[in-house]
């Protein structure tokens, strides 16, 4: 497994309050749940439960994502990515991510598969155990200046600047498993 967090090194860039992020389908650093998985794999490429604390004063919209950075890509692999979610969301129940199964307005970006909803995880045979990091950002705009057809990582830039606290949960996925 690498070592890597590409949150804690964004922390290092501009530090942000902690948002308190929970699942009650893995615990923090565990196995995520079947449902998690991709279909090809034997889950349901529904995104685990998530629940998050309420965000900070002036907080007016949210963003999600879901990245695997051990995937053997050099650049990680989006699995979900979605933003304009309302600022009094304090959780999501296991959905496919895509824009009609999350509150009206939000936006899903295209994944590495561009597809614009989760995709669960599919881990490589050979490539180890797999973190998938879920991230949860309040923001401090109503809405980011984008459509929704760019990348996961101009989502990322984006709210970047906007961020006023940010809640990281990692789940696992073992290819041995599947």
């Amino acid at each position: 497994m690498f070592s890597y967090d590409p949150y804690a090194a964004l922390a290092e860039l501009r530090p942000v309050p902690p948002l308190e992020l929970t699942s009650p389908d893995f615990a923090a650093g565990g196995a995520l749940p079947l449902s998690a998985w991709s279909a090809g794999r034997g889950g349901a490429d529904l995104t685990p439960r998530l629940r998050w604390s309420a965000p900070p004063a002036g907080t007016k919209s949210l963003a999600i994502s879901c990245l695997d950075p051990d995937a053997p890509t050099g650049s990680g692999f989006w699995h979900w990515a979605a933003f304009d979610l309302p600022a009094d969301l304090t959780g999501l129940d296991a959905v496919d991510g895509s824009a009609s199964s999350l509150p009206a307005g939000a936006k899903v970006m295209p994944n590495e598969a561009r597809l614009q909803r989760y995709i669960g995880a599919a881990p490589p045979a050979g490539t180890g155990v797999h973190r998938y990091f879920f991230v949860v950002d309040a923001l401090d705009v109503e809405t980011l200046d984008l459509d929704g057809d760019e990348t996961p990582g101009t989502l990322g830039f984006h709210r970047h600047f906007h961020t006023l606290a940010r809640g990281v949960l990692v789940g696992t996925a073992d290819p041995a498993e599947r």
